[in-house]
């Protein structure tokens, strides 16, 4: 690594004053295009300088993006643990965050109920499909379960319900887990599934709505929401920190660098 220039030198001491760290993950990106680096820097660094979030709550939210199971971004994970142990988060809150993120996969099915419902229909056959509110007492039961347990009810449970009692129950009971024994902040909650939920590498709209309102009747305020979406932009970065290294080793494999 070359030694960096007065003006890359001051950049560094900017982002790590902006960010509270610096990462070796940085120091190709600088020395590679530092007018690139310092707009990033003034991009990344807005709700740090004016946000209302604790700075750990932050990190939980760049945790949340980069271990998501849409990205797995090991190295930006690491570096978000690190950061949010050093701004005192702890061993619980952290693992709270990853039991939350887990939750992703059941999109799929969320996604996938309601095209199965229309082409059942649309080929004559919606008379096989079991209807929301035809399960009796078990169906009645569970839905108050549900809502007791995570503070809601969305009518994108509705058939998924219908159609699978015992999977949305088993669901249900792992879905509830960080609700029933975690330590964090209930709009604290939301504003991960927030933040997985409108990541660029994921964009399930229904499920940014539902946590959006979630929060907001937790009493979160529009700048502590749009807050989780500024942190939650960043994410585009990772294709210059992923590929970045990679350029520089072909340049120097070609001769080129």
């Amino acid at each position: 690594m070359s030694e960096l220039s007065p003006r890359q030198r001051a950049l560094k001491e900017a982002f790590t004053e902006a960010r509270g760290y610096w990462s070796p993950v940085w120091d190709q990106m600088l020395t590679l295009d530092p007018d690139f680096f310092e707009a990033y820097l003034n991009f990344s660094a807005v709700p740090w300088r004016n946000g209302v979030l604790e700075p750990k709550v932050r990190e939980f939210i760049y945790i949340a993006i980069d271990a998501s199971t849409t990205h797995l971004h090991a190295a930006g994970t690491r570096t978000h643990m690190r950061n949010a142990l050093r701004l005192g988060a702890t061993r619980q809150e952290i693992t709270e965050v990853l039991q939350l993120i887990s939750v992703l996969g059941i999109h799929s099915v969320t996604e996938g109920v309601p095209i199965l419902v229309e082409e059942m229909a649309a080929a004559g056959r919606g008379a096989e499909l079991p209807q929301p509110g035809a399960g009796g007492e078990r169906e009645a039961r569970l839905k108050a379960e549900f809502t007791a347990a995570r503070g809601y009810w969305s009518e994108l449970w509705d058939h998924v319900l219908a159609l699978s009692p015992d999977f949305f129950e088993a669901y249900m009971h792992f879905s509830s887990v960080p609700w029933r024994h975690g330590m964090l902040e209930p709009k604290v909650k939301e504003f991960i599934y927030i933040a997985i939920d409108a990541a660029t590498t994921h964009l399930y709209a229904p499920g940014t709505r539902v946590h959006i309102r979630n929060a907001i009747r937790l009493g979160a305020t529009r700048q502590e929401i749009m807050e989780v979406l500024e942190l939650t932009s960043v994410l585009g970065i990772h294709s210059t920190t992923h590929g970045v290294p990679i350029l520089l080793e072909e340049l120097q494999a070609t001769g080129k660098s």
